[in-house]
């Protein structure tokens, strides 16, 4: 009998699909149509610290090396007040086998699916990961497919996915390239229903469990060079897993005074799944178009329960523009000797503002660095970005407007930052989870759930509850 391949057919079995393809009973865990047992997912359906080490040292992922940015930070002290502008360290993932701090996710996930006898892994991704995944796939002799969203309906993809693309072919993957819209997740499982194949899904608790030994291993560097904790650690944002993961294991390191802090590229206004702003941006990841919905609402994904929850961990949230991340990425090459891709380098660029707040004694961790290629390089996303009508220009950061005008800054000390206000993500976090799942009332064990979730105090979610007239 032939299956339903009809949109609404699929979406109807995904629950059972997914299921099949992740090997998790997700049923175990959850509470209500609120709340699960996230902290109860993670250690029965993720890996220990200790194991995850073990995995990732097989295939030569992680440690790292913890890089000092030491002419960085010579230029934020020239910038600075007297007395202040901290150092700027960076752990530079594109040590990684596949150039990212994604072979951390990959290794785990890859890992599970060769011990449960999966034929193969498919991610749905147009970024590193899959590159990562591919990577981590030939290691353990397993098939690879990658499914992407590459293209707008002129069939125009941007360099930096299309290198992207490159590197996962690279690596034998087969992948599948398509058009912005809705059929990424159709198509993904059409095909894992097809293939039998594992989802090596990016929020699954395995993936975050391979990124925890990034928080473990730069606090445990940062003390044996400098004998203190980081004062930040700044992580680049976009679905939550980075800060996640790497927060986790921040904390699991007995880190608990250092300040997580997320940052995204600012492409306010920009509609990640419209046709015409697909090519209007210049950044594919770790941007606001990401990083706020899936921080006020994580659960949008292909698994069950996202084990990426943002807003449990983050102690602030900044966005820095698309001009700034360009001039940076010129920076670290010019200055420092290094030639890293933009997702590391949109950390980076919100980390020199953030080290003139503090003194010089202190310490700012920029968490990632990913290789580069010729689609990332700021010339060709610049000439691709001229081509579709956004104009460059020099001048003040705040010139910056997503979609239509880049500004790259003319000198060093016009970087700077937009703190994105927490409290009101936290509001949507809890307004998204009664109205979506349509409560009208919460228990006390909800409301500790949403608490926890949002990183906030039960008397505060509960005047959000009452402003939305639920019931506590």
């Amino acid at each position: 009998m032939s299956r339903d391949l009809s949109y609404n057919a699929v979406m109807a079995r995904r629950g059972e699909i997914m299921k099949k393809a992740l090997g998790i009973e997700y049923d175990e865990f959850i509470q209500s149509e609120i709340a699960f047992d996230y902290e109860g997912m993670m250690e029965k359906a993720g890996y220990s610290l200790d194991k995850v080490r073990q995995i990732q040292q097989q295939t030569g992922v992680g440690n790292t090396p913890l890089l000092e940015l030491k002419n960085i930070t010579r230029l934020v002290r020239k910038t600075s007040k007297k007395g202040y502008g901290a150092s700027i360290l960076v752990k530079d993932e594109a040590a990684n086998p596949s150039g990212s701090f994604k072979d951390r996710r990959a290794s785990v996930s890859v890992y599970h699916a060769k011990k449960l006898g999966y034929p193969g892994v498919l991610a749905a991704t147009s970024g590193n990961y899959g590159a990562a995944v591919a990577s981590q796939a030939n290691m353990m002799n397993l098939g690879c497919i990658i499914v992407q969203e590459v293209f707008d309906s002129r069939h125009l993809g941007q360099p930096e996915i299309i290198e992207k693309s490159r590197k996962c072919e690279a690596y034998g993957a087969e992948v599948v390239q398509l058009t912005v819209g809705p059929e990424l997740f159709y198509s993904a499982l059409i095909m894992l229903e097809e293939t039998g194949y594992f989802n090596a899904s990016l929020y699954s608790p395995f993936g975050i469990s391979g990124v925890e030994t990034l928080g473990y291993e730069l606090v445990e560097q940062v003390r044996a060079r400098y004998g203190k904790d980081p004062a930040y650690i700044v992580v680049t944002h976009a679905g939550g897993g980075n800060v996640t993961g790497t927060a986790r294991g921040a904390l699991k390191a007995g880190a608990v005074n250092s300040n997580i802090i997320g940052a995204s590229v600012d492409l306010s206004g920009l509609h990640m799944a419209s046709d015409i702003d697909f090519n209007k941006k210049s950044f594919t990841t770790g941007h606001t178009g990401f990083g706020v919905p899936f921080a006020t609402w994580p659960d949008r994904t292909d698994v069950p329960k996202n084990a990426a929850r943002p807003l449990r961990y983050l102690d602030r949230y900044v966005t820095v523009t698309q001009g700034e991340v360009f001039y940076v990425t010129e920076a670290l090459a010019h200055v420092e000797g290094l030639e890293r891709g933009p997702a590391g380098n949109t950390s980076l660029a919100a980390a020199i503002p953030l080290a003139r707040q503090l003194p010089e004694d202190e310490i700012v961790v920029v968490q990632e660095t990913e290789y580069t290629g010729a689609g990332k390089h700021p010339q060709a996303q610049l000439d691709f970005a001229r081509r579709n009508g956004v104009k460059v220009i020099r001048g003040e950061p705040k010139q910056n407007v997503p979609g239509k005008v880049i500004a790259i800054p003319e000198n060093f000390s016009q970087l700077d930052i937009t703190e994105m206000d927490l409290e009101r993500m936290r509001r949507s976090y809890i307004r998204n989870a009664v109205t979506r799942n349509n409560v009208t009332e919460v228990t006390q064990e909800e409301l500790g759930f949403l608490a926890e979730d949002a990183k906030a105090s039960p008397a505060f979610v509960a005047s959000v509850l009452e402003g939305l007239g639920v019931k506590v």
